[in-house]
């Protein structure tokens, strides 16, 4: 079924092709105002889902930011014990060969063969250098990612953070993120055998020394080497809370920029609305051409505005 205009709207409209723009003007800027209705929907959609992810990621930076200020209190309570230990007696540096021959004494084999294994070989050097087994310091950032870190140490005001972490995509981020989790993962996985040998050879020495010289010395190099254990873990959690929360402001930046878009995408559909009422009263009327031109730039001003906002917010 084909719909024809009255031949009475058709004088109204100038026969030519701005009078066949003039009579689509009802249909077109309906479809324009759909189109918008739906672009602001969308754009609303996905400032939310920031704001979720935002959440989600501020969530795993608190769980950092703890993990971090607990090794630290422990890592202070190590230091504390220590200092108490040297107050009561003197302390002097681990001596290996003391210890292999005082252990070795023991009747447990077991003993021995953890000495001469490698990981104990490391170990007892760890303990006497009082070093760690690995670098811990955290992975290195790329430059666009540590001026922003630095912007938010510095206290920037919140545009010129905002314009660092334009320059900050989001892969570049994430590639961040994994990289100070994979240098975290590797810390633990060199220090745990390094802790559980400590472990055994503690037990061994409490037994062997009773309570001697040999056993102040040997904890009060454990206490050394679990104090920066505990502190280097703590930097490490420190640098993954701060890679969260450079994250967590992002994703703010993009919620808030998807909300402005949604509400301008919405003053678009308003401006093609009218651009439809307009036209819709021209029918009744008896300027139609005035009132349908009225409607045309309406509509050309509400599409206008949309694709600015689409292309340039």
């Amino acid at each position: 079924m084909n719909t024809e205009l009255p031949a009475a709207l058709k004088a109204d409209l100038p026969a030519n092709l701005w009078g066949k723009i003039l009579s689509a003007t009802p249909v077109v800027m309906t479809v324009i105002a759909t189109m918008l209705a739906g672009l602001a929907s969308s754009e609303m959609t996905k400032a939310q889902y920031d704001r979720s992810l935002a959440a989600q990621q501020q969530s795993k930076a608190g769980d950092q930011w703890s993990f971090f200020q607990a090794k630290r209190l422990r890592g202070a309570l190590q230091r504390s014990t220590l200092d108490l230990l040297r107050a009561g007696a003197p302390v002097h540096p681990l001596d290996p060969a003391a210890l292999r021959q005082v252990l070795g004494a023991a009747d447990d084999g077991r003993v021995a063969d953890l000495l001469d294994s490698a990981i104990g070989i490391r170990t007892l050097g760890l303990l006497h250098k009082g070093v760690l087994p690995e670098d811990a310091s955290p992975a290195a950032l790329a430059p666009e990612v540590q001026a922003a870190l630095s912007a938010i140490e510095d206290l920037k005001p919140d545009g010129a953070i905002a314009q660092l972490l334009a320059n900050v995509s989001e892969p570049t981020l994430t590639a961040s993120l994994l990289a100070a989790k994979g240098r975290t993962d590797a810390f633990d996985a060199a220090t745990k055998p390094v802790g559980q040998t400590v472990d055994k050879l503690e037990s061994a020495v409490q037994t062997q020394d009773n309570g001697g010289a040999l056993t102040r010395d040997f904890t009060a190099a454990r206490l050394r080497f679990a104090a920066l254990r505990y502190d280097a873990e703590a930097r490490l959690n420190q640098a993954i809370a701060s890679l969260y929360e450079l994250q967590v402001r992002k994703n703010n930046l993009s919620a808030e920029r998807h909300h402005a878009r949604s509400q301008r995408f919405f003053y678009g559909m308003l401006g093609a609305q009218m651009a439809v009422i307009i036209a819709t009263f021209a029918i009744a009327a008896r300027q139609r051409n005035l009132l349908w031109s009225l409607a045309a730039a309406a509509g050309v001003a509400a599409l206008g505005f949309a694709a600015y906002v689409f292309l340039y917010v």
